[in-house]
């Protein structure tokens, strides 16, 4: 026989389910999961967050930039150098030993030297927290950089008045490609040096920015070390 029906008005029993007692589960916000995010990146240290610094290397990405960009200088001064030294005793007429005034050059060289000791007390300066001298060293680099820069003006007039000017030979156009983009270089150093000078005189460069004074500090030594190879390579190998 068919089950009966429960009587009408008579409320129909469910069976228990084996979930009816397990606790209600609330799904957890990300700000819970990972905490409160900042609202700001005022104090926060960047390095902390990994955007600071390169892992692979252990230097900060704008020194890491600098590094880069020093080495593909490295490939066009080599590439100028190389030129030059195929180039060098192919021209006819007036060459290096005609015009060359090697007491001269060493002079400019060794002002361009003693620019990059100043420019290690700027960095030393810096590291101490001392702006006045700061400011002292790299104005001394900035006038040591722009006598240089004055020496080879004055050198490349008295190279055109005796007749060396960039199209004579193939000499003349080597060396002053060479020499004039060092020359561009640190021209490029000194302008970068002066801003540093301004940022500390309106109190925008303090000790937290020491690694900007270092970087720049990377640039004028690299200048400086090349123009060592130059001086060498030019002026003193016959």
């Amino acid at each position: 026989m068919p089950p009966r029906p429960p009587p009408t008005g008579t409320p129909t029993r469910r069976r228990p389910s084996l979930t009816d007692n397990a606790p209600t589960r609330v799904a957890a916000t990300p700000t819970e999961a990972t905490g409160p995010a900042p609202d700001h990146l005022d104090g926060v240290d960047l390095e902390s967050w990994g955007l600071g610094t390169n892992n692979a290397t252990g230097l900060s990405n704008n020194k890491l930039g600098m590094w880069l960009f020093l080495g593909s200088d490295c490939l066009l001064f080599g590439a100028l150098i190389s030129t030059y030294l195929l180039m060098r005793h192919r021209g006819t007429g007036i060459g290096p030993e005609d015009v060359f005034d090697i007491p001269f050059t060493s002079v400019s060289s060794f002002v361009l030297l003693m620019s990059s000791m100043s420019m290690v007390f700027a960095v030393s300066a810096i590291a101490r927290g001392d702006d006045q001298k700061l400011r002292l060293w790299l104005l001394v680099t900035s006038l040591l950089g722009g006598t240089f820069i004055a020496g080879q003006v004055y050198e490349f007039t008295s190279f055109y008045r005796e007749g060396l000017g960039y199209t004579t030979n193939l000499f003349s156009s080597a060396f002053y490609s060479l020499t004039g983009f060092h020359g561009v270089h640190v021209t490029v150093g000194i302008i970068m040096l002066m801003s540093l000078f301004v940022l500390s005189l309106t109190g925008r460069l303090k000790q937290d920015r020491a690694e900007t004074v270092e970087i720049v500090g990377l640039y004028w030594h690299f200048v400086d070390i090349v123009w060592v190879l130059i001086f060498t390579i030019v002026y003193l190998i016959p």
